[in-house]
């Protein structure tokens, strides 16, 4: 089983054990809401556009709210059970991320969260993907941006100018932070308020 199917089961675990109606680190989305998204995102072609391109969002907000309103149950069936068959050979690539940063989203939402231990070959998989994504992510970044792991890995993130800031953490908790989350346990070292600049930044994908 792929890292994507594993991180797909224990995110739809997650969220049967937290509720319909618990938060997530998704701005005002509950665990129903989060759901939603994922079968819009897979099951609704016609829709999933509108996640990316504006001109599309509105129709992509009734589809959305439409399928909100099916039961939980079902919903998590459909999430559980994995894409359409055509999109199952890319399925690894195509929601490697997207599984593991929603399962954290629920895991991180409900207070005393501690980060998971992950096997250093999953971790590896999610350096993989960070350092694709890296520059994108802190593309808006005043201060040059660093990213390092305890065993030696290093990626500069953002190369501007000399003030810098180094963000210090496994993969998976600098990936977490790649993708806006502030709900990370990782060591930020460079002057206090380029720091503070680097937390505060909009670092959408």
């Amino acid at each position: 089983m792929s890292m994507a199917q594993r991180e797909r089961q224990a995110l739809v675990e997650a969220m049967a054990q937290a509720g319909p109606d618990a938060p997530t680190l998704c701005g005002e989305w509950t665990a129903r809401d989060l759901a939603a998204h994922l079968v819009v995102r897979e099951r609704r072609p016609d829709a999933a556009p509108g996640i990316m391109l504006k001109p599309f969002a509105g129709y992509l907000d009734r589809v959305q709210a439409k399928v909100t309103k099916r039961p939980f149950p079902q919903l998590l069936d459909e999430v559980r059970s994995g894409p359409p068959f055509y999109l199952r050979p890319v399925d690894s690539l195509m929601n490697l991320t997207e599984m593991f940063v929603h399962h954290e989203d629920v895991r991180r939402a409900a207070p005393g969260w501690e980060p998971r231990t992950l096997a250093p070959a999953d971790e590896d998989r999610l350096w993989k993907v960070l350092t694709g994504l890296a520059r994108m992510s802190y593309r808006k970044s005043p201060v040059t941006i660093a990213l390092a792991t305890p065993d030696g890995r290093r990626t500069v993130a953002r190369q501007v100018g000399e003030r810098t800031v180094v963000l210090a953490g496994p993969p998976s908790e600098l990936l977490l932070h790649a993708f806006g989350r502030n709900e990370v346990r990782l060591e930020a070292t460079g002057a206090a308020e380029d720091v503070e600049l680097v937390h505060a930044l909009d670092r959408s994908v």
